[in-house]
């Protein structure tokens, strides 16, 4: 079953937006999973998805991401996991220092996979309204660019402050 609908007159295929599928269903913890003694620890994953904004869609929709499918996941198993296409950023959430608010951004310094100019820090985004910077007390390891890892990954979500609560705020760096 494709989420892709055709655009009117155009004959090209625009994804759907999250208002325009169902939510995503949580699914139930696993038998024999390890719960993580992290105090945001969770009995179901958690997802927050992006705020797709449609007139971004030639930044964001050539890299594979898709309304619905990609966003940020807190895994009842203890990790955190932030998808963009075919791009993952996967890390315990232990390894989570906490999370703030930025933004409204330029189209240009945030949409799709970026790389910070300012520091070593990487975007997942598909949206200039706002979005929820992480902060990881051990960098993770490089997921584009020529730096070896990155200390911060700053993700779109429609639910910004649902994260940072769910995270824990952090000052700004």
């Amino acid at each position: 079953m494709s989420s892709d609908a055709a655009a009117p007159g155009r004959g090209l295929a625009w994804p759907t937006l999250p208002s325009e599928t169902p939510d995503r269903p949580e699914r139930p913890e696993q038998p024999g999973a390890s719960a993580s003694r992290d105090p945001r620890a969770v009995s179901t994953d958690r997802f927050f998805p992006y705020h797709f904004e449609r007139r971004y869609c030639f930044a964001w929709a050539p890299l594979g991401a898709r309304p619905g499918r990609d966003g940020v996941t807190l895994g009842a198993d203890g990790t955190f996991r932030a998808t963009f296409g075919g791009f993952e950023v996967r890390t315990p959430l232990e390894n989570v220092q906490g999370a703030h608010r930025s933004g409204p951004y330029r189209w240009w310094k945030a949409v799709g996979v970026r790389l910070s100019l300012a520091d070593d820090g990487l975007t997942f985004g598909t949206s200039t309204r706002g979005g929820v910077c992480v902060h990881f007390a051990t960098p993770i390891p490089r997921v584009v660019g020529m730096r070896p890892q990155h200390s911060a990954l700053t993700v779109t979500v429609e639910d910004l402050d649902g994260l940072v609560a769910a995270l824990g705020e952090a000052p700004p760096r």
